[in-house]
């Protein structure tokens, strides 16, 4: 399984990073720096105002469905059509609630014309989750890999041609953005929607209620999930927007920041994807997961500490090499959030084991206290730091969430505290701040400084066996499970 997993990730990171890296730098940056601050500011605040409520459209059955196709093959035919149907059934109700609550927070039309086509594009989104999550599920995942990557590449083309085209006598505007995303999301959940057809070999639309009822009461746990953690992932900047007189401009400020944590980000999810079928398949078959957790660990953990270092010594240039308006309060957020990633990056690890291993309670309580916990933080801090106050809530909802995580892990699956492996953690991290402090002083070109950050760190990771080469080659080669 170790070797599934290493190779499938190589192929999955190398996707992703040809694709994903230019629709974050090259596209969203560049519409924000083209767009107003203040028009990017309302995008941004509705765009997580519509992932408020977008468990909705799932109720947790992309997770459950995953955890079951992977260990249960044959309820693909059985579970494709109710749980399509299903699904239309939940986007009709995602809209009504999405709009009712948009109305009770004052949105106007605008407002709400843009959040019409963002929640068209959260449905797209849901649909093609789901549909993937059965690809994964039928451990297809080279195929998996490369439908990861079809609607970004889709949009990279559409607002390309809009941005530096000049085919259409236009002029670029927000809305332009939000067509060509829901444009793209359509013609890759049309293709999945084939894919997952063929295999399935049977549609039938019908409601068959006897049917949905039992689906919702074994993902009810899965939704309760999602929901609070989407809550307390997206409401920094919902709350910006609405609880400070210059909300938009502070939520477009945060937005800056967000996007680079938002990026290194989904390697955090491209991670859990791979391995939640893989944990639930080793679990069912009572295997030692503590080879593949700690490899998947070093492998996520390490480059998240370096991320963080580096965005805590180069903030400022980084942003200053990004964006055009407010650098200095986007530099001061930056080293924040990205501490944030470490712990999302953990939690991406640990989570899915829980999850994997139908530890939905624990993960319930854990995701609930968090949210509490952000809300009271935002609702201090706000008023006071803006922005930099809701990262800094962020970061301690996320810290404390994650060690109840591995601590839970520990004792549910009986595992040993490794101590060589924490002390040569905390030597790592140690070691690195240090040497990019003195690369920060002795070394002037930023990509220079990075990219040479980037290099040693991963030989103090190797020196130090956190990533263990020789092992991971004789996986590779291994060709047996």
């Amino acid at each position: 399984m170790q070797r599934k997993f290493i190779t499938n990730l190589g192929l999955l990171l190398l996707l992703n990073f040809l694709i994903k890296p230019f629709w974050i730098f090259g596209i969203d940056r560049t519409v924000q720096n083209t767009v107003s601050v203040e028009d990017y500011g309302i995008y941004f605040a509705l765009f997580n105002f519509s992932l408020l409520f977008n468990i909705v459209l799932d109720l947790g059955i992309t997770t459950y469905n995953n955890r079951s196709i992977a260990q249960n093959t044959e309820l693909l035919s059985k579970y494709f059509s109710g749980i399509i149907v299903f699904k239309l059934l939940l986007a009709l109700i995602y809209f009504l609630i999405t709009f009712i609550v948009g109305c009770l927070a004052g949105y106007d039309h605008t407002r709400f014309y843009i959040l019409l086509f963002l929640s068209i594009n959260q449905f797209l989104i849901s649909f093609i989750q789901y549909l993937r999550s059965n690809v994964a599920g039928l451990q297809l995942f080279t195929l998996d890999s490369l439908l990861s990557v079809l609607d970004k590449s889709l949009m990279i083309l559409f607002c390309g041609v809009l941005l530096w085209g000049n085919i259409v006598d236009i002029q670029f505007n927000l809305m332009h953005f939000i067509y060509a995303q829901t444009l793209a999301y359509g013609i890759t959940g049309a293709i999945v929607f084939f894919i997952v057809l063929v295999r399935s070999k049977q549609f039938t639309f019908k409601i068959d209620f006897s049917f949905l009822w039992s689906i919702v009461k074994q993902t009810f746990p899965y939704a309760v999930l999602v929901l609070t953690m989407t809550f307390y992932y997206r409401m920094d900047a919902v709350m910006l927007d609405l609880m400070l007189d210059d909300g938009e401009k502070q939520a477009s400020i945060y937005a800056q920041a967000y996007r680079l944590m938002d990026a290194f980000n989904q390697i955090g999810v491209l991670f859990a994807g791979l391995l939640l079928p893989m944990f639930a398949y080793m679990i069912k078959r009572n295997e030692k997961i503590n080879e593949l957790l700690q490899l998947a660990f070093s492998l996520l953990f390490i480059p998240a500490v370096v991320l963080a270092i580096l965005s805590f010594f180069f903030s400022n240039t980084i942003m200053e090499a990004l964006y055009k308006n407010s650098i200095q309060e986007s530099a001061v957020i930056l080293p924040i959030l990205m501490m944030c990633f470490v712990a999302i990056a953990t939690t991406y690890i640990y989570g899915t084991l829980l999850t994997a291993n139908g530890s939905l309670l624990i993960l319930n309580k854990l995701a609930i206290g968090g949210l509490l916990l952000n809300l009271v933080l935002n609702f201090i801090l706000i008023p006071f730091y803006q922005g930099y106050g809701s990262a800094v809530a962020s970061l301690i909802t996320q810290l404390l969430v994650v060690i109840s995580q591995i601590f839970y892990v520990r004792h549910l699956f009986k595992l040993d505290v490794n101590i060589r492996f924490g002390l040569m953690l905390i030597l790592f991290v140690i070691l690195v701040y240090l040497m990019v402090g003195a690369i920060k002083i002795y070394v002037n070109e930023l990509v220079t400084q990075l990219v040479l950050s980037t290099i040693i760190a991963f030989l103090l990771g190797v020196a130090l066996k956190l990533i263990n080469l020789k092992k991971i080659y004789e996986t590779l080669i291994n060709k047996g499970e």
